[in-house]
């Protein structure tokens, strides 16, 4: 039975094996454990968190903060094989789990790094230069973001069960909050194992991280006005929580990161056989095949000019006939399984509804061929590429949450400008072009609709950090259907974690806040 770690304490749950969700082996189908939250004391957790952890936590200055999450990184550095080997167990290859592991390690070091460049050596935030209220000079106005004497709780998805726990705590530390980590159950040993690790490590104060595997539903209704529910997964699931009868009437701050119909985009200016066109290829291929396409940001829309249609089909067919599915473990395998058997069968569901208004162009649904692994037992899927009728509603309204992708041939750039917007909302869109007024009139239509815009061409094709890739210097989140919220986005993410009070006083009193200590720091004098 899969522990959780609460006030401090590793906690087994009261669950029997039978009451309990049993979670299996992406690749041989066997099981892992078991996981609930029956019997933990939720309420005790909260109540930890406020008072314990968010203490500590706000005693301590944005440096001393930064001091935590290098404490973190490496902590989960010195210890990152261990997760990389329990990776393959959700289907993971070498190259994901690096993805997910190293990629939250570079997270922490790039936050430490940013507070210490951009954030004071103080408790709280003064912004800007102080605005003058009256015709004198003694009434001056700015505004104060502390930190609020609150909790984070996240709710992450299966994908990510090490890099989004991270993410979040990065900037939740910094901001001066304590954390409690809901993992997805498919992958919660993944994130109870990173927890493990910082655990034993011994980084953080008391109640500043803490790990409830299995519901917290019972949880949402003691969340408070100082408090943030930071959510990733499904849009169906952020709305049902954004609903929430407590979250609703506490108005509790909600950050949403949903899944969404992300598009890439095709310039009729970029010839078949062309190296902009083959990073084009590899840019959807890369998307379909890393994590088994088990990305929130993967490319799900290939929109590309109907007098490239035919090349760009038998482009991507031949580049996806390079990719080896199977057992991670195996040599040569550069895809591995899909996180269980449930998720391979609402891809399946997802593209046959796609592929009604269109057909098959590589892949079968069906069947897969998988190297040192039993394709049955194990969550294998070939990867399926689309071809469908651009105007039909399923491309852009059903997520494959897979290896899989739609091409949909437009007529003109009015009409690929209205299919990026059908998605009704995005995490991330790229572009393909070497015409520049071409860019920037689909760039001016179709920002709205996007959280991130990732603008390839000629000369910055070979430095790209790819599509799919959140940045910490930038934001990630996107409108509508992809949740409305925003994480990252360098330090303006910290600060949006914090309460932003505006103040009116004297000059030599801002002066007095802006060069304050933490009261720890004045008790060692």
């Amino acid at each position: 039975m899969l522990q959780s770690y609460v006030r401090d304490t590793w906690v087994t749950p009261t669950a029997t094996p039978a009451s309990a969700t049993g979670v299996r082996d992406a690749v041989t189908g066997d099981l892992i454990c078991h996981v609930s939250s029956q019997g933990l004391d939720l309420a005790g957790a909260f109540g930890h968190a406020r008072h314990t952890g968010a203490a500590a936590l706000r005693a301590l200055t944005f440096h001393q903060r930064a001091d935590l999450l290098d404490a973190v990184a490496t902590a989960v550095r010195d210890r990152r094989a261990e997760l990389y080997t329990r990776s393959a167990r959700a289907g993971a290859t070498p190259l994901d789990a690096r993805y997910d592991v190293d990629g939250g390690i570079r997270v922490l070091r790039d936050y430490s790094a940013r507070a210490r460049a951009e954030l004071p050596d103080a408790p709280f935030l003064v912004e800007g230069p102080a605005e003058r209220l009256a015709r004198g000079e003694d009434f001056l106005g700015v505004h104060l973001c502390a930190p609020s004497p609150g909790l984070m709780l996240q709710v992450n998805a299966f994908n990510f069960p090490v890099w989004a726990p991270l993410e979040k705590l990065a900037q939740a530390l910094l901001a001066g909050m304590p954390t409690v980590v809901k993992p997805a159950t498919p992958t919660a040993y993944l994130t109870e194992h990173l927890v493990r690790i910082v655990a034993e490590a011994g980084v953080l104060p008391p109640g500043a991280l803490q790990l409830v595997v299995g519901s917290v539903r019972p949880a949402l209704d003691l969340l408070g006005e100082q408090d943030v529910l930071s959510f990733t997964g499904s849009a169906a699931t952020a709305r049902t929580l954004r609903a929430q009868r407590n979250v609703v009437a506490r108005s509790v701050r909600f950050n949403a990161e949903a899944d969404s119909v992300n598009a890439i985009v095709l310039a009729p200016d970029v010839p078949p056989g062309s190296p902009l066109f083959a990073a084009f290829v590899r840019e959807v291929v890369t998307e379909m095949t890393v994590k088994a396409g088990q990305k929130c940001t993967a490319i799900r829309r290939v929109l590309v000019p109907r007098e490239h249609e035919s090349a760009a089909l038998d482009a991507l067919a031949s580049e996806l006939a390079g990719v080896t599915i199977g057992n991670p473990a195996a040599e040569g395998v550069t895809m591995g399984a899909v996180v269980s058997l449930e998720q391979r069968d609402d891809v399946r569901r997802a593209v046959r509804t796609i592929a009604e208004s269109g057909r098959f162009v590589y892949g079968d649904p069906d069947r897969v061929r998988a190297v040192d692994a039993d394709p049955e037992r194990g969550a294998f899927l070939d990867t399926l590429l689309v071809s469908a009728d651009p105007d039909a509603a399923a491309p852009h309204e059903v997520e494959p949450f897979g290896p899989a992708a739609t091409v949909l041939a437009y007529r003109d750039t009015a009409h690929a400008t209205e299919l990026m917007a059908r998605g009704l909302g995005s995490l991330a869109a790229s572009v393909v072009s070497d015409d520049l007024a071409w860019t920037t009139a689909l760039v001016q239509e179709t920002a709205p609709w996007h959280g991130r815009l990732h603008l390839l061409d000629s000369t910055n094709m070979a430095q790209t950090t790819g599509h799919g890739s959140p940045l910490p210097a930038l934001r990630h989140g996107g409108p509508g259907r992809a949740g409305g919220g925003s994480e990252l986005a360098g330090v303006r993410g910290v600060v949006d974690l914090m309460q932003r009070t505006a103040l009116q006083a004297s000059p030599r009193l801002l002066d007095s806040l802006r060069t304050a200590r933490t009261p720890a720091a004045a008790d060692t004098e």
